[in-house]
């Protein structure tokens, strides 16, 4: 009696192990799973596969990568899904949003590469490049006559939400000696690089003011469109135009208008609407116009902070702490 009273006491006092769960990973991470096993030695790691990952998640706690309705409701276990990239509005349809299980995406981590985009795109256009370039094929160059270039120093920038991009941004052109406003629903401390922030209800006080418009905010229903033909007409003749987050936040036959009656100097355009931009369309022939495929988020640093996010956040998952770059579901970011 006394030896089994002992063994009991000695079990109570033994250190509780975390209770063991399983994630399913899906894309990119699936090469990450030898490096989350050793992190996480509690977890049980399934590379999914596409036509069996409704079974596969069926008592899964947690997915990497995707998410869909379809999903959703055979994931009966599901408390955490992490999306590999910043945007997450393709997957915000009710059961989820509605839901108690957590989201986090690549926010933040895709800053550098975007905001080093979008002035490329502003560059290309205020150092003429957009029409030195092409010139090289036919091995010709521009007379020195003909070359127009524009100093940044001085300018105003108005950035179109001040999260991990628009920050980033907000850098740079502070960098070049830029005058810089955020428009944020969020109450953003002014910084040395930020001078003003207004709400979104308020962004037509600031655009008059703006010499470049990066747009740099998420997709949501309340963002959607918020650049129309009045926003365009409010800009000063001469701003440009710079798009690098999602292509329907502006209103693209407002911003054709804009560039067909020479309101604007130029657009630099990553993200379009619609997405790829099919041959034919109309901002195909504006020579002023920049056009990249959606690839501001490629760089050859984005991968290990991609990496860095996703292994942190599965042992923070596995230890049961929080989780980094939650989302709010229902606002989308």
């Amino acid at each position: 009696m006394l030896k089994r009273l002992a063994c009991l006491l000695a079990l109570a006092v033994l250190p509780a192990f975390p209770q063991q769960k399983k994630i399913v990973v899906t894309g990119m991470g699936v090469a990450m799973i030898p490096e989350m096993q050793k992190l996480a030695p509690n977890v049980t790691f399934v590379a999914g596969t596409p036509g069996n990952l409704p079974q596969q998640v069926a008592d899964a706690d947690a997915i990497l990568g995707v998410i869909s309705p379809e999903l959703f409701r055979a994931a009966k276990k599901l408390k955490w899904v992490h999306i590999y990239s910043a945007g997450v509005e393709n997957y915000r349809f009710p059961e989820f949003t509605n839901s108690d299980v957590m989201l986090t995406n690549a926010k933040i981590i895709q800053g550098p590469e975007i905001a080093d985009h979008a002035f490329s795109l502003l560059l290309a256009l205020t150092r003429d490049l957009y029409r030195v370039i092409p010139k090289r094929t036919s091995e010709e160059q521009i007379g020195r006559q003909d070359y127009k270039a524009i100093e940044l120093r001085g300018k105003t920038a108005v950035i179109v939400g001040c999260g991990g991009i628009g920050t980033q941004i907000a850098l740079r052109a502070h960098a070049f000696g830029m005058t810089v406003i955020g428009v944020d629903p969020k109450e953003i401390p002014l910084t040395t690089y930020i001078s003003r922030v207004v709400p979104p209800d308020r962004i037509d006080t600031v655009l008059p003011l703006a010499d470049v418009v990066f747009i740099s905010a998420p997709h949501t229903p309340q963002s959607e469109g918020m650049i129309g033909p009045r926003q365009f007409e409010l800009m000063k003749k001469g701003a440009y135009f710079i798009a690098v987050s999602r292509g329907k936040l502006y209103q693209t036959d407002a911003l054709v208008k804009a560039l067909d009656e020479k309101k604007l100097s130029g657009a630099g355009l990553d993200v379009t609407n619609p997405e790829p931009l099919p041959k034919s369309h109309a901002l195909w022939k504006f020579e002023n116009v920049i056009i990249t495929p959606h690839v501001a988020t490629v760089s050859d640093g984005v991968g290990a902070r991609y990496r860095d996010l996703i292994l942190d956040n599965v042992a923070r998952f596995a230890k049961g702490e929080p989780l980094r770059n939650v989302v709010d579901k229902v606002k989308g970011y």
